[in-house]
């Protein structure tokens, strides 16, 4: 019963790297995981590919949209808009990873005087609908006086499947 027992034991820690590994291959749901730039370090702005093809995404690999209403780089994203709509926060200066093109990426100053990221001069948000990274549920959405939508890597709209009209949030 010994032998049994520890040749059991033995065979599920021979086992475990091999199912790290598995794991680990895995990736995110978007199939690129999260963005990082030249040097390995997390990127604020890269792409992945997904149901909407080539988007922009944070680094957590969640979709970045950006709203019509906008009018440059002056965002018109304020009170429940913004808590619907986070937007893209900058400690510092934006870095970008693969993909993206950092001579779009920039930032602009919030009403709220906190900076927010743009991208190809729109500033850009999150959406809390998107659970996970790969999540595009924003896309198409019309809400607050605009319609959202997701940015492709040279930072312009894509244009997928719409989302439902209002997207059940309330707006």
């Amino acid at each position: 019963m010994a032998r049994r027992t520890s040749t059991t034991f033995l065979a599920s820690l021979a086992a475990l790297p091999l199912v790290a590994l598995a794991v680990a291959g895995c990736g995110s749901a978007s199939g690129s995981g999260p963005p990082t730039t030249a040097n390995g370090q997390p990127a604020t702005v890269g792409i992945a590919n997904g149901g909407l093809g080539k988007i922009l995404v944070n680094s957590k690999s969640r979709t970045l949209y950006l709203f019509r209403k906008d009018v440059g780089t002056k965002s018109e994203c304020t009170g429940a808009c913004a808590r619907n709509w986070p937007p893209l926060g900058a400690n510092g200066k934006p870095t970008v990873g693969s993909g993206a093109n950092a001579s779009l990426i920039g930032t602009t100053m919030r009403p709220d005087g906190k900076p927010q990221v743009t991208y190809n001069g729109h500033p850009v948000y999150l959406f809390v609908g998107d659970q996970k990274a790969g999540d595009t549920k924003g896309e198409g959405l019309s809400a607050f006086g605009g319609s959202w939508f997701a940015l492709s890597p040279a930072g312009n709209q894509v244009s997928g499947p719409p989302a439902s009209p209002k997207g059940g949030y309330g707006y």
